[in-house]
């Protein structure tokens, strides 16, 4: 049967068998055309009925018929850039290089790249030549020497990878059984549960964790570790779930952040885009027409009603009052631990599971329980013959019921503490008065002490609140213009 190519413009009719494969019909085009591929990432490819032919396939079994038309085009292979392989799904992810910037491209874009394939946030992982090399974000894959092909490594925070995984899967018992005990820590984790629950669509994980006191309009930010590094920190920490909703089509994650929080409405990300923004960018019709549906709407309140826009600008600047307010008392210690400096401490981003980390843990607390100081050696008790015994020893129970949690610490102590009792022993508080003297009224009303202080914290916390409206209504007057 006879059929006809498109080249560059050119027409040519060729004579084929009706078994004939597609690989031996696309070198009879390049004989034909005089095709020449100069690079080796170029090659020839075939279409018919806007799909392209496989080298495999036989021309018969894709519907070509006498007279059709195949289109040929020459093509460039886009070979990846580096191979990452994903501690915590096991996978290697290859990157591809969407520009020519190949070797000048920074670790940071590069995470960014990493992070739209995998999903993770880049604050909760990092990334690593084969020679355990760690790559920061302001230096330049040539300044590691990284050629192209090359693999790396993706490692997260110690005890996190069961952790990510259940966030990954949308496995709620899984994302509350691996949760931190530390408050700032666990916070943190929240975040990025949330993060990762709008990147894939999961629901009800992204319920439980609003209800759980995530925002899907604060950022992710970065571990409570490295909270001396705000200023050069990776730009997309600054991200918050909303954004990664709208940028991926979600839209039943934005209806539900939108529901729970119209603020969510109106926040922007580090380039200065809020979701409705980013939504238009990625063509997502469905969500564009969500988000400027809402922003159009007005919001009913009790003696009136307000503009969507105006009201949004309104809770901003009560929130941004709010945080100014809080940023006065801001603990910037964390727990008491070492904070991450990059490229002077260790970093604790080597992937170890859950219980090598506990064990670490446990380690480090009993040697620091078990340290001396040299000039307190001397001063310390000779333990007596026996006294492991006496310690390992389980306690008698007496018949006045069974020991508290008090009791139970004090006996796990690794020195020997006076006996308590159980008597109740009299003692005198203050020394020349009666035991009524608190129930004498104070004052003419007929209140006693306590009453009278319940009062008076009252009334200050009235007077309190009551200032701090006028501060507002003052300053909300003075500063009106730059709301509406």
């Amino acid at each position: 049967m006879r059929i006809f190519v498109c080249f560059e413009d050119s027409w040519e009719s060729f004579d084929i068998s009706a078994g004939q494969t597609v690989g031996s019909f696309k070198q009879m085009v390049k004989e034909s055309f005089l095709v020449q591929l100069t690079n080796g990432n170029q090659y020839l490819e075939l279409n018919y009925g806007g799909a392209a032919l496989q080298d495999c396939w036989a021309l018969c079994d894709v519907g070509v018929r006498r007279g059709s038309t195949i289109k040929a085009n020459i093509k460039i292979y886009q070979r990846p850039l580096v191979y990452v392989f994903n501690v915590v799904t096991g996978e290697t992810l290859p990157v591809m290089d969407p520009s020519e910037i190949c070797q000048n491209m920074s670790v940071a874009q590069l995470k960014t790249a990493v992070s739209a394939q995998s999903g993770l946030p880049v604050c909760a992982f990092r990334l690593t030549t084969s020679a355990g090399v760690q790559l920061y974000d302001c230096n330049t894959l040539q300044d590691y020497a990284i050629a192209m092909g090359a693999k790396l490594r993706l490692d997260t925070w110690d005890g996190w990878v069961e952790y990510l995984q259940g966030c990954l899967l949308g496995h709620r018992a899984t994302v509350q059984n691996h949760l931190s005990e530390e408050r700032l820590v666990m916070r943190f984790q929240l975040r990025v549960a949330l993060y990762i629950a709008a990147f894939f669509g999961h629901l009800e994980l992204a319920d439980w964790l609003l209800r759980r006191g995530a925002h899907a309009y604060e950022p992710v930010g970065v571990h409570p570790c490295r909270q001396w590094c705000h200023q050069t920190a990776h730009k997309n920490t600054r991200r918050c779930p909303i954004h990664v909703a709208a940028e991926n089509n979600q839209l039943l994650i934005l209806k539900l952040f939108v529901t729970k929080n119209a603020m969510t409405l109106a926040c922007w990300d580090a380039d200065g885009l809020d979701p409705l923004k980013i939504a238009i960018r990625h063509r997502h019709r469905e969500c564009v027409y969500y988000l400027a549906e809402k922003l159009c709407s007005v919001v009913s309140l009790v003696n009136g009603s307000l503009p969507m826009r105006i009201y949004l600008q309104m809770r901003r600047w009560l929130l941004s009052v709010k945080r100014r307010m809080a940023s006065t008392c801001y603990q910037y210690c964390f727990n008491g631990k070492v904070l991450l400096v990059d490229g002077f401490t260790q970093p604790n981003m080597s992937s170890k599971p859950k219980r090598a980390e506990a064990e670490r843990r446990n380690r480090n607390l009993v040697f620091s329980n078990n340290r001396v100081l040299p000039h307190l050696q001397s001063k310390l008790p000779v333990k007596p013959a026996g006294f492991n015994k006496e310690l390992t020893r389980k306690p008698k129970h007496s018949g006045l019921g069974d020991t508290n949690e008090e009791d139970s610490g004090l006996s796990s102590c690794q020195y020997s503490l006076p006996p308590l009792t159980r008597k109740h022993i009299p003692w005198q508080a203050f020394v020349g008065t009666s035991p009524t003297v608190f129930n004498t009224p104070m004052h003419p009303g007929g209140r006693t002490a306590r009453e009278n202080a319940i009062y008076f914290l009252t009334v200050s916390r009235f007077l309190f609140f009551l200032f701090y409206i006028l501060f507002q209504c003052f300053t909300f007057g003075v500063e009106s213009r730059y709301l509406f």
